[in-house]
């Protein structure tokens, strides 16, 4: 039972539990209370005194909100509820001296710093400072540090609010940066030089409160008030982050996350956040057919009646769905395929994924309940590769006590977890030995599902999570995977069924997949990938921040992703490219607006009507398969360069490179 604690707070009796701090019953009581260190998700460190209340009764003194509980106020004589006064002359008085001691070595670099327009500081500094100082010595100054291509550093504009340190540590499971010195010498730095080597450094430029730690590719090329804003999500990985895409004309310059407490809390991967180079390079902007053996532009109307000509005459047809299309685009070129007698198919790379069994493609588990578990079973995944901001959501739950068991290919965890080998025979030992536990969650990775002992592994899973009494999540790494799934963009026999015999297949941005010599390849995608140079037809569709699209997350959330930007040249939408090319052959879809396509999608899928909430899946049993020999794979070889945006990013090659340099450094011997 909650302990709740009457207060009043600027006259406003509230009623709020005991072990809350008074900065957060200040915010549920609706009233604004400044902060520089304090973040609801880091630990309290109580630094930087901006938050100082006046607390009745109590000392003659101003009292750091972010670090007293309620509990600990203390009732009047007469048994009336504590006072917390956040507008007193006391405690401006109090704010007015912070603020005057953290701008006494602050540079007046405002007008051309990044964080300019967006500056805790400058926000605080008109409620709170002055227009003049006391101080006349000269300011101090620091050397900046180098912590790598992403985050771009000015110490000289360092608070000491210690926000960069608490999230390296705690959350991306980091000890690289700290404190040193004390008083005036006191510094932010990073322990002999290093620079950050996490998937998650990017978040320390959003906690920040001022412009020491900026995003250096960002850095210089625009400013917040000239930037239209637009909230969609992610789609280079298949948790499905809340993010807000920023442009400027017709570029994307930024991307940044929104907090979605489900999904991703308030943090996203370095990919997502620095791959927006990717969508300016190397983009499809015109149709191109192939003739003899090499690729020349076209119109439209000669590309769609190329492709249609060839699709009328195939004897066996396939579509294959790439990862990052969206539910529209695979519903449409489903009804296209079976239409015309051909072969779907969505599992490109292999994985043992059944069809219309939603307990065993996704699962019965949330993403949240990662927070409140107690035993974990890692099967086949590498959290820190597949989907950073879950593998920082176990890290959490490690943090708070949860046991973590780890089954498959060497990984480099930010949690300590039990090791149960790479071999994939040690996941019947594991099953054998399973009692009922409560909190229990298992989580079974593309790694597991994919080749030949792929459905053993998935029968294995499920039997382990029956056995614990656990939920079960599957973690996919391919944005448009589950909703292609949910729509039944799929094949008995998988990929290998599909294009067996095919000699014409239609490629919806299927870039991962080699296709042997000998077929007639249609393929519809944004970038000069793989299959547009396989293809001999070509039509440029739009990126996923040019359309609006229904993606389906890995815990099976139907998500919109809004039009951020428009395509280039002459590149379409994905679904009326479709359309288009269903008219060419002279059987054309019954839809004309998306709109009406949505609408025919929910009429078969009603569960992608329910934007934002995640199903419950019934549990389906999948029948016993065998383990053979063999060892877990990796599910993914190289975290940037996993599709065709992240591989057209110049950013994204260089961190490559970085990273394999990394893993090639010889270890001295100790």
């Amino acid at each position: 039972m909650a302990d709740l604690r009457k207060i009043i707070i600027d006259g406003h009796e509230v009623e709020v539990e005991g072990a809350m701090t008074l900065i957060q019953a200040c915010e549920q009581a609706g009233v604004e209370i400044p902060r520089f260190c304090y973040h609801e998700r880091l630990s309290i460190a109580g630094n930087c005194r901006m938050c100082l209340v006046e607390v009745q009764p109590g000392p003659p003194k101003p009292a750091a909100s972010c670090a007293m509980q309620v509990k600990d106020m203390r009732p009047f004589p007469d048994g009336s509820p504590p006072q917390v006064l956040t507008k007193s002359p006391m405690v401006r008085k109090a704010r007015e001296g912070v603020m005057e001691f953290l701008l006494i070595n602050h540079p007046l670099d405002c007008p051309i710093c990044d964080q300019g327009g967006e500056c805790d500081l400058q926000d605080q500094a008109v409620a709170y400072g002055v227009d003049f100082s006391r101080y006349r010595e000269p300011k101090r100054a620091t050397e900046d540090l180098d912590l790598g291509p992403l985050v771009e550093t000015h110490m000289t504009r360092c608070i000491s609010c210690t926000r960069c340190v608490r999230f390296t540590t705690e959350v991306a499971g980091l000890h690289v940066m700290g404190q040193t010195g004390r008083g005036e010498d006191a510094e932010i730095t990073s322990y002999l030089g290093e620079t950050l080597n996490s998937n998650l450094q990017g978040n320390i430029i959003d906690l920040c409160p001022v412009g020491a730690l900026v995003s250096k590719p960002y850095a210089f090329t625009a400013r917040p008030w000239e930037l239209r804003k637009t909230e969609t999500i992610d789609v280079m990985d298949a948790l499905g982050s809340s993010i807000r895409v920023d442009t400027k004309g017709r570029e994307v310059m930024r991307i940044l996350p929104r907090n979605h407490d489900g999904v991703n809390e308030e943090w996203i991967s370095d990919k997502t956040r620095f791959v927006w180079d990717g969508l300016r390079r190397q983009r499809l902007d015109k149709p191109y057919i192939r003739e003899n053996g090499r690729l020349r532009p076209a119109t439209w109307p000669e590309a769609l009646a190329t492709a249609a000509g060839a699709i009328k005459g195939a004897s066996k047809l396939a579509g294959l769905v790439g990862d990052l299309a969206p539910a529209e685009a695979a519903f449409a070129l489903k009804s296209l395929i079976e239409g015309q007698g051909g072969v779907v198919e969505c599992r490109t790379d292999g994985a043992a994924l059944p069809a219309g069994n939603r307990s065993a493609y996704v699962g019965t588990a949330r993403i949240e309940d990662i927070d409140g578990a107690k035993h974990i079973t890692l099967i086949g995944a590498d959290p820190g590769a597949e989907a950073p901001v879950l593998g920082a959501r176990v890290r959490k739950a490690w943090l708070r006590g949860a046991e973590i068991t780890h089954l498959g290919a060497e990984a480099e965890l930010i949690f300590e977890a039990r090791r149960r080998g790479t071999d994939v025979a040690a996941l019947a030992a594991l099953v054998k030995e399973a009692v009922p536990r409560e909190g229990a969650l298992v989580i079974v990775g593309q790694g597991g599902l994919r080749g030949a002992n792929g459905a053993g592994v998935l029968s294995h899973a499920m039997q382990l999570a029956e056995r614990q009494g656990a939920g079960l999540l599957v973690l996919h790494t391919a944005a448009g995977r589950v909703g292609a799934m949910d729509v039944g963009a799929t094949c008995a026999g998988g990929i290998d069924a599909a294009l067996e015999g095919a000699d014409v297949i239609v490629n919806i941005g299927a870039d991962e997949i080699e296709i042997a010599p000998g077929a007639f390849v249609i393929y519809q995608g944004s970038h000069g990938d793989r299959g547009a140079h396989r293809a001999d037809v070509i039509l440029p569709a739009a990126a996923w921040t040019e359309e609006d699209g229904l993606f389906v997350n890995t815990e099976g959330r139907p998500q919109l992703a809004l039009r951020a930007g428009f395509a280039p040249g002459e590149a379409k939408e994905n679904w009326a490219i479709l359309r288009a090319l269903s008219g060419e052959i002279g059987a054309a879809l019954p839809f004309d607006s998306l709109a009406q396509l949505r609408q025919a999608l929910v009429e078969a899928v009603p569960d992608l009507a329910r934007i934002d909430e995640v199903p419950e899946n019934d549990w389906q049993a999948v029948p016993v398969v065998g383990l053979g020999a063999g060892r877990f794979e990796p599910a993914i070889a190289d975290f940037y360069l996993t599709n065709p945006i992240a591989r057209a990013s110049e950013l994204m090659a260089e961190l490559s490179a970085l990273a394999r340099a990394r893993r090639a450094a010889p270890v001295a011997a100790e």
